[in-house]
């Protein structure tokens, strides 16, 4: 019996650019705004239902449009075709509809998990354009891979969407390329950015591992503590400075920004539409083209670092920290969120998964006023607690010097390695 994408052991990502032509990129918009109705028309359908609910008036009216919504909400494919009939048209991939359909029920599913990101909300019409769909595999095929489905690889620069025919791609690893044969694909999602360049995201599974597992790594056992003043100090006393790519790039964003927000007042005093404004989507364009800039430099820089990190050591101990709770200070906001500390333990976190590594997270509290060799704690029998312009201290029972992040990168090793 072939086994979904879900029983399969090991998963992995990769995006793409694609470059599509001018009707590839119609059928895009189409499909990504198709997306977006579904979505917004279950959620519409959901909160009617809600609000007729609360009517206790037993209302013929009010109970025979209940038993309509829900009636369209447990079929919601044919429920929302039926009433609106241009989603019937053959340039409309089914599968996005059922994908849409399935990412409204999963963003209930996690708010009743979790309760943070609130119920569904309605999804505003953005430059941005985004749609999934999936690829199927035909009951003869006997191995599927990367080459048999409905997705499938064409050759190393080409690809087949359902829908879109055949599209131009770089940038695909070639360690997955000469694996193909065992690789499945599975979720498949096309976008736009705000810049107006086009991507494919693959869900890849296979039964094999994606990279080979490296040797035991020679430095064994590291702790790591993130801080705003540099971006980690590890157990062992190196320190990996902080590039602060938005600050750099703050002076040059402020100033297209203050030009974009100029040129759109115009065009509003002009009673012109913003999408329809040539002078402002250019000046948008140049703004996004900075902000792109920036998450690419970010985004490669923690890439190559978690990557080291993870290679060269079996066991990787970070501290556990809340950005959501960190960021109400507007203090170190800014600072907060340019840094990237939650994304960083995200891929020190997968990547352990990929090559076969231990990480863990611990409990931050004390690791920054206990000494390391002594664990005294400041604060304790009359001492003052350290604050953030305390880089390096003495401990007043061993009379041991300490640099700061330095001796919190030991306590959380010791942290890890007692739980481990």
């Amino acid at each position: 019996m072939r086994q979904t994408m879900a029983q399969l052991p090991y998963h992995y990502g990769v995006k793409l650019r694609i470059f599509p032509s001018a009707e590839q990129k119609r059928l895009i918009k189409c499909n990504s705004d198709a997306s977006r109705f579904i979505y917004n028309e279950m959620n519409g359908m959901n909160r009617e239902l809600y609000r007729l609910k609360q009517v206790k008036i037993p209302i013929a009216l009010v109970q025979q449009r209940i038993q309509t919504l829900k009636q369209r909400l447990k079929h919601p494919a044919t429920g929302i075709s039926n009433l609106h009939g241009w989603l019937n048209d053959h340039e409309l991939d089914s599968l996005m509809k059922a994908n849409a359909i399935k990412n409204y029920h999963n963003a209930w599913k996690l708010f009743h998990k979790v309760h943070h990101a609130g119920t569904p909300a309605f999804h505003k019409r953005r430059t941005e354009q985004t749609y999934q769909t999936d690829c199927l595999y035909a009951r003869k095929v006997q191995t599927p891979n990367m080459l048999t489905g409905s997705v499938r690889l064409l050759d190393q620069r080409h690809i087949q969407i359902p829908k879109l025919g055949h599209l131009r791609f770089k940038g695909f690893p070639d360690k997955l390329l000469q694996n193909a044969q065992v690789i499945r694909i599975g979720t498949v999602t096309l976008s736009m950015d705000a810049t107006g360049r086009y991507y494919v995201s693959l869900q890849l599974a296979s039964e094999q591992p994606f990279v080979i597992t490296p040797k035991q790594a020679t430095h064994g056992k590291i702790g790591i503590d993130l801080n705003l003043d540099n971006f980690l100090t590890d157990s062992m006393g190196n320190v990996v400075a902080n590039p602060r790519y938005y600050r750099s790039m703050r002076g040059k964003l402020a100033k297209a920004q203050r030009k974009l927000s100029r040129r759109a007042t115009r065009a509003k005093k002009e009673h012109r539409l913003l999408r329809k404004s040539a002078n402002y989507q250019r000046q948008r364009l140049v703004v996004a083209n900075l902000h792109r800039k920036v998450a690419n430099q970010r985004h490669n820089f923690l890439q190559f670092l978690s990557t080291t990190l993870i290679k060269n050591h079996d066991l990787v101990v970070a501290e556990e920290l809340r950005s959501k709770n960190m960021l109400r200070n507007h203090a170190l906001a800014m600072s907060i969120s340019d840094v990237g500390w939650r994304t960083f333990l995200g891929m020190l976190a997968y990547k352990a998964d990929l090559y076969d590594r231990k990480f863990i997270t611990v409990n931050p509290r004390n690791t920054t006023q206990t000494c390391s060799q002594c664990q005294f704690v400041m604060g304790t029998d009359e001492t003052h607690k350290l604050t953030l312009k305390d880089r390096d201290w003495t401990c007043p029972r061993c009379q041991t010097h300490h640099i700061r992040d330095w001796n919190a990168a030991k306590n959380i090793l010791a942290k890890g390695l007692a739980s481990a």
